[in-house]
């Protein structure tokens, strides 16, 4: 970097002190000056970590931004439903800002932000990850190069995870589609704009279909406790036990919401009366557990979602159809095949494409690189892979989605949406 960069970090919590955080310290010139987190253990925990004075610390975002501009660019790290007012408030500072994924749970204030990030000439750049790791960037070279035709059809596999599912959407905090975000917009907002992405057409209209079916408390086993570290009589046999997950080796890596800097002894008691030892049969959750989405963008190329929180690996899968071939990939795995019709096929291994494939497949280093440079100078605003105007569209489908599935299914124009958000607060959509 030709000149220091100053970070600020609004939200310390798994986004902003696991994922991100870390990352600064690769960058040359790049440093962080300020956190704002209201719980006072990782606020602490942050400060110590990065060397922060008591004078960088704020307990709120609030706070943080009623102080004169500390940092060129901001990163935004809250939760969902307070994404909305802590970026409108880093714009009106002055502030570049990487915004973790949704932009909003409210389709206005997606439009609304991408407006005002236009109107004073500022940096967005969402955590769309995907579009910047290895795997799909292969994906999208190939279709790009012609090798299996024109794109008629894509199918994209979100496969959660069981372990996971009932971590992060039934015991954690994206457990409720009010507050903050619905399924679709909280963890599959990745699988619609990277399906946008690598075709390249607007999104027309979507309809959708999902159901919560498994996490109800009608469906808990005889002799469940409220949490499995009571008296559960049904403990053995259930998988989904607190204990069998968070102590696995499969799903460890949940242990940092459990408790910070976790131990076996802190998580053990966390477990006892904290939300995630609780039966996954008695949360009160109540977003899907599994859903399909059906979308037909320009030139009639259509396209499928199916998330699950069914499944044994935490991956993502993807088939593109051509008019000459195929594209197959799994991610987990690192595996993509490439199929000419009538040609030999070709499997690509991921792993031979870049040595860091760490934090989602690669993405978020690369992700952060991207920012830099553009808060830099170095490539203009306008060419980032995520910025604030490409990726308003993937909500917007996001939010048909869950608008069809509402409502039985009924297929949904994205256009409806942008005019119920041009009705309401004047904000348009400009692609």
């Amino acid at each position: 970097m030709e000149k220091k960069i100053r970070v600020a970090v609004i939200g310390c919590g798994g986004r902003g002190m696991h994922s991100y955080a870390p990352y600064v310290k690769d960058f040359e010139g790049v440093e962080i000056v300020a956190a704002a987190e209201p719980i006072r253990e990782r606020r602490e925990y942050f400060a110590q970590t990065y060397g922060l004075r008591p004078d960088q610390c704020f307990e709120t975002a609030e706070e943080f931004f009623a102080h004169p501009r500390m940092a060129e660019v901001a990163f935004i790290c809250t939760q969902d439903q307070q994404h909305y007012a802590h970026t409108m408030s880093a714009l009106n500072k002055g502030y570049d800002i990487l915004l973790e994924k949704p932009i909003s749970n409210v389709p206005e204030h997606c439009l609304t932000i991408a407006q005002e990030a236009r109107r004073l000439g500022r940096t967005v750049v969402v955590c769309h990850v995907l579009r910047y790791t290895p795997f799909y960037q292969k994906i999208k070279e190939t279709i790009q190069s012609g090798r299996i035709g024109q794109v008629v059809s894509l199918h994209q596999f979100e496969d959660v995870g069981w372990g996971h599912y009932a971590h992060s959407f039934v015991r954690g905090l994206w457990n409720n589609s009010d507050n903050p975000s619905p399924m679709i917009l909280a963890k599959c907002c990745h699988d619609l704009d990277i399906i946008l992405w690598l075709i390249g057409e607007n999104c027309r209209r979507v309809s959708s279909f999902g159901e919560l079916t498994n996490f109800r408390e009608e469906n808990a086993p005889e002799g469940s406790a409220l949490y499995c570290s009571d008296d559960c009589r049904a403990r053995e046999s259930c998988p989904y036990d607190a204990q069998k997950i968070y102590f696995s080796d499969q799903w460890r890596w949940a242990q940092g919401a459990v408790a910070l800097n976790p131990t076996d002894e802190k998580v053990e008691n966390a477990l006892k009366d904290g939300r995630y030892g609780r039966c996954v049969y008695h949360c009160n959750n109540n977003v899907v557990d599994h859903q399909v989405v059906n979308m037909e963008f320009d030139q009639g190329i259509t396209a499928s979602l199916t998330m699950c929180g069914f499944t044994s690996r935490m991956t993502r899968e993807i088939k593109v159809m051509g008019t000459l071939g195929e594209i197959s990939g799994d991610m987990e795995k690192n595996k993509i095949f490439i199929r000419v019709f009538g040609q030999p096929d070709e499997q690509i291994d991921v792993t031979t494409l870049s040595t860091d494939l760490s934090g989602h497949g690669g993405g978020e280093n690369r992700l952060l690189r991207d920012l830099f440079h553009l808060t830099e100078g170095i490539v203009p605003a306008a060419s980032a892979l995520t910025s604030i105007d490409k990726s308003v569209q993937s909500h917007v489908m996001a939010f048909a989605a869950e608008r069809s599935r509402l409502e039985n299914g009924r297929m949904v124009e994205l256009q409806e949406i942008y005019e119920d958000c041009r009705r309401n607060t004047g904000a348009a959509y400009v692609g």
